[in-house]
């Protein structure tokens, strides 16, 4: 897919070779909605690397303009600012917390997170990610992984503490966004990192979902959210609800807004920090 809209693409290139988390990619990174791979294809498709991107906050101007005319066409009225820049945020945060998420829940294994070993792919449609390429072979894993002894692999005490190292990493990256992405936006960094504790919410959970086992991906948030630890807004907000009929079913508190509720006739989402806990549990059981 070409990437439109003037944001600048990495080149692409072929994969220099099959190593362990390429396998586990191979094994598992095939999803219906987003493609998550190890190296860039060797075909035309263009890819965004992170580190390019927040190196030229430009960029985000443009994708921000590409959203809002993306956004005009199924709209009528004025595309808020805010709507467009709390969508980019949540996308972007996503892109390092789904990989480091996918990773831990199917092998137990955190990749590097730095900008430079990550890029993504807009969808030739909606404008967000619809593909995710891990750069790096480097990994932390539990002393048990069969591929501890690699030189590329360090091994870590325990499942928390490998916790820790993924929250750490993820850290670090959303400290560079929000760095790069503040300024050019009104929103105050208490947002951008309510924005980066959804995402890191949300890793374990959605990889979960989407590998067929919702709530191991829970616990696996837990994990990666067990208290609020600055600057993380908060600890994993995700609960049950349970039906009448018994039907129980997931659902959590956002820390941030994507402002979908501003763009005309739209009601806030389901997990919104402005509806009630309440009205939430109706609306996810009513799904």
């Amino acid at each position: 897919m070409t990437v439109t809209a003037g944001l600048s693409p990495v080149g692409a290139v072929g994969d220099a070779g099959r190593g362990v988390l390429a396998a586990t990619l191979d094994r598992v990174g095939g999803l219906p909605t987003t493609e998550v791979r190890h190296g860039l294809p060797a075909a035309d498709e263009q890819w965004i690397s992170c580190a390019d991107l927040l190196a030229d906050p430009a960029m985000f101007d443009r994708w921000r303009k590409r959203l809002a005319d993306w956004l005009g066409e199924r709209h009528e009225g004025q595309i808020p600012e805010r709507t467009t820049s709390g969508y980019i945020m949540s996308w972007y945060l996503q892109v390092p917390g789904f990989l480091g998420g996918l990773l831990f829940h199917a092998a137990r294994r955190v990749p590097s997170l730095r900008p430079a070993d990550i890029a993504f792919r807009l969808s030739g449609d909606r404008p967000h990610p619809d593909g995710i390429a891990l750069l790096s072979d480097e990994f932390c894993c539990l002393p048990e992984d069969p591929e501890s002894h690699r030189p590329e692999a360090t091994a870590v005490a325990d499942e928390r503490a490998l916790a820790a190292v993924f929250r750490a990493r993820f850290t670090a990256h959303a400290a560079k966004f929000v760095t790069a992405f503040g300024p050019g936006t009104r929103f105050g960094r208490r947002t951008l990192w309510a924005a980066a504790t959804d995402a890191l919410d949300t890793a374990g959970w959605l990889a979960g979902r989407c590998l067929g086992d919702e709530g191991s991906g829970v616990a696996d948030s837990a994990l990666f959210l067990p208290a609020a630890e600055a600057p993380l807004t908060s600890a994993s907000t995700l609960r049950a609800v349970t039906g009448d009929c018994g039907r129980t079913v997931w659902t959590r508190r956002r820390e941030s807004c994507c402002f979908h509720f501003a763009l005309p006739d739209q009601p806030a989402c389901t997990t919104c920090p402005r509806i009630s806990e309440d009205e939430r549990a109706e609306r996810v059981l009513a799904r």
